[in-house]
């Protein structure tokens, strides 16, 4: 029986990998868009604007360096912190538009055209953009570029909240290099991150079987301030889209330890699993139009195969094998499930009621069933998947109807390109 999440970025094309590539990073971003409700709910702004920060100050530096390290533009100067931003599910290529210009190495310019963060959180007043803009971004943003160079800071020429509401730019930075400052130390939220089996995975690869004569096989060329993903060649953008989800699961693990501080073990978990649940169906979504995936358990596979919840494969040992009536979603032994506190997705997946998975598939198809099923040998868990012709679609869990309250939901790229 072939196993159809074996190989998930081979046989696919060059427009395809780009178009997935887009997609992955926005699922990203959108993470947070799932889990930061269920923490205002529970703990109200001022805690969920602490979290953040200590949840973005724990995966970004770690998946800023190994994105340097992957593409082979690693280095000290500003230049190099920008195509860090380019790549980083942060700041999602034209959801934040953001436009740079590097004057020198010590020295360049950025602001945002477009700020979809900005387009969620402005409706619910300036309390919650001063958070974000303010509180989480003066943080936040110099971690990622001290990730780069200690001596980088970040000062920001304007932003929000808008004054007038309406002003563009909507928010307009500065970043210096400074010999004379003090180096930023390692944020201390990293290195506890940093000795998970997620940060500690080996770097991807480069997809053997995919052309690597299609685009650029690093970006050790100068600053694109309109990089596409199709600048990049087809075995690169498989390794690049590895990465890109290892760092959703960087950012969810540094999201549900921070939680953990501040709750118990079985609060902590049904957060997480919450999280999953709304990501996991938002995702769904746009995979499924992004791959043309009709509401089957072939499209099913299909998405499943990409989805970021099981990716990369080197941390997520995820199996799809299609039966005549069924579609057989099984795990086995990996990293994700061999984390000390159990809060991966995965191991949340395992330990709760199948909610994330089951919002995976109905959210593609409704009529389809989701049951948890004897794993065969050398499995640790495993679902059978059928549709009930007959039956009730299945109702939008309310977590993906929460998480759809962002503008990224429905969001539409607008640049495409060839390689140079």
């Amino acid at each position: 029986m072939t196993d159809l999440a074996a190989r998930p970025w081979s046989g696919r094309s060059h427009a395809e990998l780009a178009e997935l590539a887009r997609e992955l990073l926005l699922a990203g971003h959108l993470i947070d868009r799932s889990g930061m409700p269920h923490l205002i709910s529970r703990f109200g702004r001022d805690v969920m604007r602490d979290i953040a920060i200590d949840e973005w100050m724990s995966a970004s530096p770690i998946y800023t360096r190994r994105i340097q390290e992957l593409l082979d533009f690693t280095g000290d100067t500003v230049e190099v912190i920008f195509k860090g931003m380019q790549l980083d599910v942060g700041a999602p290529p034209e959801f934040l538009d953001f436009r740079y210009e590097v004057v020198d190495d010590r020295l360049g310019r950025f602001h945002l055209d477009h700020c979809g963060a900005l387009m969620d959180v402005e409706p619910m007043g300036d309390a919650y953009v001063q958070a974000m803009c303010h509180d989480i971004e003066d943080p936040t943003f110099e971690a990622t570029a001290a990730a780069t160079n200690p001596r980088a800071r970040m000062h920001p020429e304007h932003r929000p909240p808008r004054v007038p509401a309406d002003r563009q730019p909507h928010c307009a930075w500065t970043v210096t290099i400074d010999p004379d400052v003090e180096p930023l130390p390692f944020p201390a939220q990293a290195a506890r991150l940093a000795g998970s089996r997620a940060a500690g995975l080996p770097l991807a690869r480069p997809t053997p079987d995919l052309p690597a004569d299609d685009g650029w096989t690093d970006y050790a060329a100068p600053l694109d301030p309109d990089l596409v993903m199709e600048r990049f060649a087809s075995a690169t953008l498989a390794a690049l889209m590895d990465e890109v989800c290892l760092q959703g699961h960087l950012l969810s693990r540094g999201f549900l330890l921070h939680v953990l501080d501040r709750s118990d073990g079985a609060e902590t978990a049904a957060i997480g699993a919450r999280q999953l649940t709304g990501i996991a169906g938002l995702a769904t979504k746009r995979l499924a139009r992004a791959l043309g995936a009709r509401p089957d358990l072939d499209g099913v596979a299909a998405v499943l195969a990409v989805h970021p919840m099981f990716l990369p494969r080197a941390y997520v040992d995820l199996h799809l094998e299609r039966h005549d009536d069924r579609l057989e979603v099984s795990l086995g032994p990996c990293p994700a499930l061999d984390e000390d506190d159990g809060l991966t997705w995965p191991s949340l997946l395992l330990a709760d009621d199948d909610r994330a998975l089951a919002a995976a598939v109905t959210c593609l198809a409704p009529l389809a069933r989701v049951a948890r099923s004897d794993p065969r040998a050398g499995r640790v868990a495993a679902w059978s998947v059928h549709l009930e012709a007959d039956g009730e679609p299945a109702r939008q869990p309310d977590e993906v109807t929460l998480a759809e309250f962002s503008t990224g939901a429905l969001f539409e790229f607008e640049r495409r390109g060839t390689t140079r």
